[in-house]
């Protein structure tokens, strides 16, 4: 079976970001759906993904780097899609209390305070409103970060360069 080099792998992590955020930016804009404050997080460190792959094509001799880099933004992405995922799974009476949207906490919160919610997430984020066979958006972020985890430990761990 033949891999993809670092330049293929790194292009497909660029594609696979694109799709990802062209899809939620479609449920946000035409399905409205409105992202929960971690949604919000995740999409960050999607990007950050796509950025770091983004330099590895560019800087091919700092590929090790970005390999980490990449790895590290897919970890906390995992983190952020792993806590959406447990507040959801929590019994209702557990769930924390909604919060106000973002945009409102961005107008009027000092930023400090509007960036801890959106890391803490709230109880707009245990709402499924989307599922995909079973899953809901934030259990299949998280198996997407996963797999970004996969590929920036491929990426790291190879041998050459």
């Amino acid at each position: 079976m033949l891999l993809p080099n670092r330049q293929q792998t790194n292009l497909l992590l660029i594609i696979s970001v694109i799709g990802l955020m062209s899809y939620a930016l479609y449920t946000q804009y035409y399905q409205y759906l409105e992202p929960c404050p971690l949604c919000m997080t995740q999409r960050l460190f999607y990007i950050l993904i796509a950025v770091f792959a983004g330099a590895a094509l560019i800087h091919r001799g700092k590929a090790k780097l970005y390999a980490f880099l990449t790895t590290l933004s897919a970890l906390a992405g995992a983190g952020f899609a792993g806590r959406q995922v447990w507040l959801q799974h929590l019994p209702p009476e557990q769930v924390p209390a909604c919060g106000p949207s973002l945009q409102y906490m961005l107008e009027t919160f000092p930023i400090s305070e509007a960036l801890m919610t959106m890391i803490r997430g709230d109880g707009n984020c245990a709402e499924v409103v989307w599922t995909f066979l079973g899953f809901s958006m934030g259990e299949w972020s998280l198996a997407c970060f996963l797999g970004f985890v996969a590929a920036g430990c491929w990426q790291f761990l190879r041998s050459d360069g």
